[in-house]
């Protein structure tokens, strides 16, 4: 796999960053002793600068109650990284050091991928990590977690409450899909040791690997998972499906290791960014672990981020076929700057190209069959901010390059063994699964003609203030949103751009 310097992105950034703090100390300095980069930090807006200090005094001397100065300073940065996009963000230190763990993938909680909405009233699961307490307590990637032990999200420390001793509880109050009003869920903290590969023989010769997320051992683990079902299979499998649902990303390199597995050759996905030190190119070497066995990718509207970067570039090279739902769409790459006290910066720094050219940012993966979840009781009378989970509905997302085309649909989140069993037909007979969903739908009846049935049955006229028989009361509506989404629905100071989900209690 050839690789472009993209760990150098973070090395050229720093310098900004520890110029921008010794300007305090050091406020002069001399014209030949400038950077490039001190070039740009320098030219701030005065008048902008004074204003916020004009304003932090204000607070400082008038608030009704004092402020400290170090928790009113991080909440002037966060708020200077919240408005960029959803996936930018601050980590002070206990932060930093959470996040540094999802790449080690061991850590106390409960085990769920979350996104920070804007408006701080509620937090989005991504998806929740296969195997733990979150999974088995039937949290869904989509739900809404609005209070944490009975106190509002907007009243607590971001995602603290989640994490403690292994064996305590945490009581979770979610809005979910399907269901009139908000209900609680008890769950049990364990220490989270997450399995992000696992698999199984779905039939002789056919196998099937599960990637929950992308982590600093994933591609290793694929390779030994895929040494095992060819063992189990005699040698060589006659097919593969991969499982990406609800895949919320990880790290990007942990990605290309396993499309790299699996290409010959072919470009794996590239990245742009405002500077030239931000692009960098992913391309794959010779070897192909499956010996040009069929490949078919299983992804849904949880898959973000790592995970739409992998189907697309299976699907780009002509390797594997898409099967599922559109995926989340987020197309952007973000790098992790740790600050000298310990706290870190999680910026956005470019964007992600399929092999192809094309930016999944705010549009996702269009997959080759469009499959449809099991139709559930209310559905219909759901609000669009519970049915539409994807990138494009985050506030403040990065546009996308084919964003807002007519036609667009998000994804929906497809959980259970059918869509497996889908994958499956379409892996051993490309095109069947079309072929029966057309089938299906010859069958039912066609709908009467909205003329041709008032002429036999006329609409009889109701009073004012009659109800339908099974008129429903409104759904509770929660607030609305961040990311990535995910989770998001999405690491230890990677070696290239990480793409992550902020948050992973």
């Amino acid at each position: 796999m050839r690789v472009a310097r993209s760990a150098t992105l973070l090395l050229a950034l720093l310098p900004a960053v520890s110029w921008a703090q010794q300007t305090a100390e050091a406020p002069a300095r001399g014209a030949d002793a400038a950077t490039t980069e001190e070039a740009v930090t320098s030219r701030v807006p005065l008048d902008e600068i004074r204003r916020y200090v004009a304003v932090y005094n204000a607070v400082r001397a008038a608030y009704v109650d004092p402020v400290d100065d170090k928790k009113l300073m991080q909440s002037a940065i966060r708020g200077l990284l919240l408005d960029l996009d959803p996936h930018s963000t601050y980590f002070d230190k206990e932060d930093a050091e959470a996040f540094d763990e999802q790449a080690n993938g061991a850590y106390d909680g409960i085990g769920v991928e979350l996104q920070q909405q804007p408006d701080n009233s509620s937090l989005k699961v991504i998806s929740p990590i296969d195997d733990t307490p979150a999974t088995r307590a039937g949290i869904l990637a989509g739900d809404l977690i609005i209070a944490i032990d009975g106190k509002p999200i907007s009243a607590i420390e971001a995602t603290e409450p989640l994490r403690g001793a292994a064996g305590t509880k945490v009581v979770l109050t979610l809005v979910r899909e399907g269901k009139p009003k908000p209900f609680d869920v008890t769950v049990t903290r364990e220490t989270i040791r997450v399995t992000s590969v696992r698999s199984k023989m779905l039939e002789p010769g056919y196998g099937y690997i599960r990637l929950s997320t992308f982590q600093a051992d994933t591609g290793a683990d694929f390779q030994k998972h895929v040494a095992q079902l060819q063992q189990q299979a005699g040698g060589k499998l006659k097919g593969l499906v991969l499982d990406l649902r609800s895949n919320p990303g990880g790290l990007l390199t942990a990605a290309v290791q396993v499309a790299d597995d699996l290409l010959e050759k072919g470009n794996i996905v590239s990245t742009r960014g405002r500077i030239s030190i931000s692009d960098a190119r992913f391309d794959a070497t010779p070897g192909d672990l499956l010996k040009g066995a069929p490949v078919v990718v299983l992804a849904d509207a949880g898959s973000a981020s790592a995970s739409e970067v992998l189907a697309g570039a299976l699907r780009d090279n002509g390797r594997a076929r898409v099967v599922g739902s559109r995926t989340f769409g987020k197309g952007s790459v973000q790098t992790v700057l740790p600050l000298d006290n310990g706290d870190s910066v999680k910026l956005t720094t470019a964007r992600y190209f399929t092999p192809s050219g094309k930016s999944i940012q705010a549009t996702g993966i269009i997959p080759d069959v469009l499959l449809q979840p099991e139709k559930r009781a209310g559905d219909d009378d759901l609000p669009a901010s519970l049915t539409d989970y994807s990138e494009a509905t985050l506030p403040g997302h990065l546009r996308g390059d084919e964003e807002g085309t007519e036609g667009y649909k998000a994804g929906d989140v497809l959980p259970g063994d059918g869509p497996i069993n889908d994958a499956l037909a379409e892996l051993k007979q490309p095109g069947s699964v079309l072929a029966r969903q057309k089938a299906d739908a010859a069958k039912k009846p066609a709908p009467k003609p909205a003329a041709a049935a008032a002429a036999v049955k006329p609409v009889e006229a109701k009073p004012a203030d009659t109800k339908p028989a099974d008129a429903k009361p409104a759904d509770a509506k929660p607030a609305e949103q961040p990311a990535a989404a995910p989770a998001t629905p999405a690491p230890a100071k990677p070696d290239a751009p990480a793409s992550t989900v902020p948050i992973k209690p």
